[in-house]
């Protein structure tokens, strides 16, 4: 019955979003990391995470693997079902071929904020997914840009309808330096670093003619399973009363802050563009605090697929790997694989945004002309 009700919930909820969003954007344009590949990865041949090319990923609605780090559709996903456009093609796929008229997505998964260069420098560079960092998928928007138009005027027509998003992205920079033994004092030193990296990229597509952009922060990682299975702690006094470990949600809100004061600085810098701040840690934090109001009733700290353990996360028998299993029900949950989110949870952050709780400026507000 839970179930059932959980179901019309969200059945109302896309109703909801749909009907209240204009009609507006004619193509979105995404930059960022796993949280939001749609395949680039995947294509890549790349066999870091070979996993995500085969179900139960993709399971909940495109019923196969597609690339996606999660059971279902992501935030991406959503915001262009919102706006009546189809689903992005990752741009490797557009490279061989597939239409860029209504965007495309350059997010490859475990990309980070800072050129890898910076993570071999200092002795990081063995634990990187990738090197399509920011800069690079950048460098891939402006190769692209000669195909989608012609010169400055068909360009400033064609951006002035487009939405940008920038991220979320830095999680991984971070996420790297944690796990091989960096304290949150030395990593809030490179804060400014991938803050600034962020800043620049924003900056940089305002100059390409974008003027619409949304730049998400990071997400509560204290709250993450797999946070809270390495980083487990015997004192109580570490965990807030939802059981999220506090001293890394407090490194995320810093990272946080710091983003949404370099966005006020691009804000007085570039008065003509709307630079929006997506604020994915509220989001999150939202079902976190209420999750059986919001339909999380296998809870919003364990991983719906996953190895075992008190979070169901194992990195020896992650997701899709020998000895993992996936949850009957991974609308139920919040957190996916330990690392990623449900499907489920991304639609809540998804129409947070649209619906302007957890976007400032509000989304739906924007004077762009339909």
């Amino acid at each position: 019955m839970k179930n059932k009700f959980f179901i019309l919930v969200i059945l109302f909820q896309t109703v909801d979003l749909a009907l209240s969003t204009p009609k507006k954007y004619e193509s979105i344009f995404n930059f960022g990391d796993s949280l939001s590949d749609t395949g680039n990865l995947l294509l890549s041949g790349a066999l870091v995470f070979p996993v995500i090319g085969q179900l139960p990923y993709g399971e909940t609605f495109f019923q196969h693997a597609t690339g996606r780090c999660s059971d279902g559709r992501l935030i991406i996903d959503f915001i262009a079902e919102a706006f009546s456009l189809p689903y992005l093609q990752p741009y490797l796929a557009v490279k061989q071929g597939q239409s860029s008229q209504h965007g495309v997505n350059f997010a490859f998964s475990g990309a980070t904020a800072l050129d890898a260069e910076f993570f071999f420098q200092r002795n990081m560079g063995s634990i990187l997914w990738t090197n399509n960092s920011l800069n690079v998928q950048l460098g891939w928007f402006r190769k692209l840009k000669s195909d989608i138009c012609s010169d400055n005027e068909s360009c400033d027509d064609f951006f002035k309808k487009s939405l940008f998003l920038v991220g979320e992205i830095g999680g991984n920079d971070y996420n790297y330096a944690f796990f091989l033994g960096g304290s949150i004092k030395q990593l809030q030193s490179m804060v400014p670093s991938v803050v600034g990296a962020i800043a620049n990229a924003t900056s940089a597509l305002i100059e390409e003619g974008a003027v619409e952009l949304m730049v998400p922060g990071n997400f509560p990682i204290g709250c993450s399973a797999v946070y809270l299975t390495l980083f487990e702690s015997p004192k109580k006094e570490d965990y807030d009363r939802h059981g999220c470990l506090k001293a890394f949600n407090g490194f995320a809100k810093y990272h946080n802050n710091q983003l949404k004061q370099a966005l006020d600085t691009l804000r007085q810098k570039y008065p003509h563009a709307r630079i929006f701040y997506a604020d994915y840690y509220g989001a999150a934090m939202r079902y976190v605090h209420a999750p059986l109001h919001h339909g999380f009733y296998g809870g919003t700290l364990k991983a719906c697929c996953g190895g075992g353990g008190p979070y169901n996360f194992n990195i020896s028998a992650r997701c899709g790997h020998p000895g993992s299993e996936a949850c009957k029900d991974p609308s139920v949950y919040s957190n996916w694989d330990g690392i990623h989110l449900t499907e489920a949870a991304y639609r809540h952050i998804a129409l947070a945004l649209i619906n302007g709780s957890s976007s400032h400026p509000p989304l739906i507000s924007s004077p762009l002309s339909d």
